[in-house]
């Protein structure tokens, strides 16, 4: 039998939505259901990143480093450092990558003299919104040491419906599954507060005794 000679399957975030409402026994009947859909997907993803280590979201990237310059903005979809080392003499034969031990917010507060200039040995991470990158000692040498890292970047945005995801393909069932995990929340929750409210209605009127007089009028 003759194979397909293909493997580029994937679902674009239509298809995606689609096959989640219907892990749940539902379809998308408004703009709204695919809407509310598409910002689960999204929340899905930071989850997976506070889930530990996306192989494929893993980059390597660089930083000039600046002389006696401390701190340095990191891209803004870096959601951690994995690993670093100080590359000299970049570019040359003679470079080398050295490597550079990562530090504590506590450490690096505590250090006496944060301007000292020399190769930078120690490093702190600073994990805030815009993420920020603190060296020490600062550089004693401009454009000569560059330093080279591993960061986790963000998945990105779900975006345009046509859009496919960005992630790889193995994990397409695991996607559809935690999206319809969510979806059935909202729906299961929202089925709760119904029943619940109708339950309060229900018990909230006036239980005093009621009188029936007959007109005894012509």
């Amino acid at each position: 039998m003759a194979t397909s000679g293909t493997s580029t399957f994937n679902l674009d975030i239509d298809d995606l939505i689609a096959e989640a409402y219907e892990r749940c026994g539902l379809e998308t009947r408004t703009g709204y259901d695919i809407l509310t859909a598409r910002r689960s997907l999204n929340l899905l993803f930071a989850d997976w990143a506070n889930r530990g280590l996306n192989l494929w979201t893993i980059e390597q990237r660089q930083t000039t480093m600046v002389i006696g310059q401390a701190e340095y903005t990191l891209p803004s979809d870096t959601v951690n450092v994995l690993s670093a080392v100080i590359r000299t003499n970049s570019g040359q034969t003679t470079q080398q990558d050295i490597s550079i031990d990562r530090i504590s917010r506590n450490e690096y507060l505590n250090l006496p003299d944060k301007y000292t200039q020399s190769r930078p040995a120690q490093y702190y991470v600073e994990r805030t919104i815009s993420p920020k990158l603190y060296v020490y000692p600062t550089p004693d040498q401009a454009q000569s040491y560059i330093f080279r890292y591993y960061a986790i970047r963000r998945i990105e945005d779900a975006g345009a419906y046509s859009n496919t995801t960005d992630i790889v393909f193995r994990f397409l069932p695991c996607l559809a599954a935690g999206l319809s995990y969510y979806i059935a929340l909202k729906v299961m929750l929202k089925q709760f507060y119904e029943e619940e409210f109708l339950r309060a209605a229900q018990e909230d009127r006036d239980i005093a005794s009621v009188y029936l007089v007959p007109d005894m009028g012509n």
